[in-house]
């Protein structure tokens, strides 16, 4: 069965950075592109960066210039290097895949960004 396991979330000040680690297993995830996604407290999930079975990059304009995805083929394992973060980067992050025909996500993984 497709299954993705988030971590790395946690409490970081502003400014600092924090990865984020999705894992992968029921997919063969060197083909399949992946997404990051994010939900903060009443607002509604929103993408914030994707990678191609290639590893080309594509970010929301929130995420642009602060946060890296990239890809670990060998591992299985999605990541999101997050910098210069802010306190509207608070949110619950999904390691997001669509495969056979459906959306699956993982856990989700708290990032608290505040002093």
């Amino acid at each position: 069965q497709v299954q993705l396991v988030e971590s790395g979330g946690g409490l970081v000040q502003p400014g600092g950075s924090l990865r984020l680690s999705c894992a992968a297993s029921g997919i063969i995830f060197s083909i399949s592109p992946m997404n990051w996604y994010r939900q903060a407290p009443g607002k509604q999930r929103e993408l914030v960066a994707r990678i191609t079975q290639g590893s080309l990059p594509n970010y929301s304009p929130s995420a642009k210039g602060r946060f890296t995805i990239s890809r670990d083929n060998a591992k299985n394992t999605l990541y999101l290097q997050m910098n210069s973060l802010k306190p509207e980067d608070t949110a619950v992050y999904y390691c997001n895949v669509f495969w056979g025909g459906r959306a699956y996500w993982g856990q989700g993984t708290q990032v608290t960004v505040s002093s």
